[in-house]
């Protein structure tokens, strides 16, 4: 028992566990088996995946069609803001009063110097319009 104490205390130095056993005692601090999901959240999960991906699917499927009425919606905006800022002479936050139900979205900015109004459906489309002498406001040729 003596000699088996003094072999003990040489392991010590070598860290937790030195000692080769294979019926170690579970300590508290032990990791424990992951406790399996339960099925109701992991149908949330795939329901909320799938979800995902069809409307991603969708997106997909419409993206061109939807990149049009953006574009045809910011054209539209940018002349109608144009021409209410520089002919009409009024403000651009008065302008977009003038705006079509559903043209929420669209935003109008503009460039005194260029003396142009440039409206914007976010990520999908801008247009520009440029007031012209004589002529009104044109529309710029689209670059996308």
């Amino acid at each position: 028992w003596h000699q088996r104490q003094q072999e003990d205390k040489g392991r010590a130095n070598l860290g937790h566990c030195a000692r080769p056993c294979c019926n170690r005692i579970r300590m508290a601090t032990a990791k424990h088996a992951a406790q399996p999901v339960p099925p109701a959240r992991r149908r949330r999960v795939w329901a909320a995946i799938v979800a995902f991906l069809a409307l991603a699917a969708l997106l997909a499927a419409f993206w061109r069609p939807l990149t049009g009425f953006a574009r045809v919606g910011a054209a539209y905006g940018a002349h109608v803001g144009c021409s209410c800022r520089f002919a009409g002479g009024r403000s651009l936050n008065d302008c977009a009063k003038d705006f079509e139900p559903g043209m929420e979205l669209v935003t109008l900015s503009e460039d005194r110097n260029a003396r142009s109004v440039t409206a914007r459906f976010p990520l999908m489309g801008a247009a520009t319009a440029t007031y012209h002498e004589g002529w009104g406001c044109v529309l710029e040729p689209s670059k996308g």
